[in-house]
């Protein structure tokens, strides 16, 4: 499997998610909420956003790296982690549309991290 494309397009999405919780807390708090946002103050959706951009960077700067196996394994591990644990809260919350495409998404990386983990990579030849 190339970890690369699977590091970056994992990179960009949780970055993309980092930057919309952390500027745009309260629209999204309102969109998720159906305009009652209960007692969940923004902030939160503001230090979620910082986990997810935190979680982007380490992804981006690592995806060069050889990854599975025994291969920068807590990398592999904190997105295996990550990924599994999200897919099954997200299936078991998805209620409305956009929490299963969430979680279709969360599925698909929590399978592809689950193979980069339990499988040895395999270093590219050279020309």
């Amino acid at each position: 499997m190339n970890t690369k494309v699977v590091m970056s397009v994992s990179a960009v999405t949780m970055g993309l998610v980092g930057l919309v919780l952390s500027f745009l807390p309260a629209e999204v708090l309102n969109y998720l909420s159906g305009g009652n946002a209960g007692s969940l103050p923004p902030v939160m959706l503001q230090l979620l956003g910082a986990l997810y951009f935190a979680f982007a960077m380490i992804n981006w700067t690592a995806k060069g790296n050889l990854i599975g196996g025994i291969y920068a394994r807590p990398v592999a591990i904190g997105n295996l982690t990550h990924f599994t644990i999200g897919a099954l809260a997200l299936v078991k919350a998805a209620s409305q549309p956009m929490l299963w495409i969430a979680a279709a998404v969360y599925v698909v990386f929590a399978v592809a991290f689950g193979i980069i983990f339990f499988t040895h990579p395999v270093k590219e030849q050279s020309t």
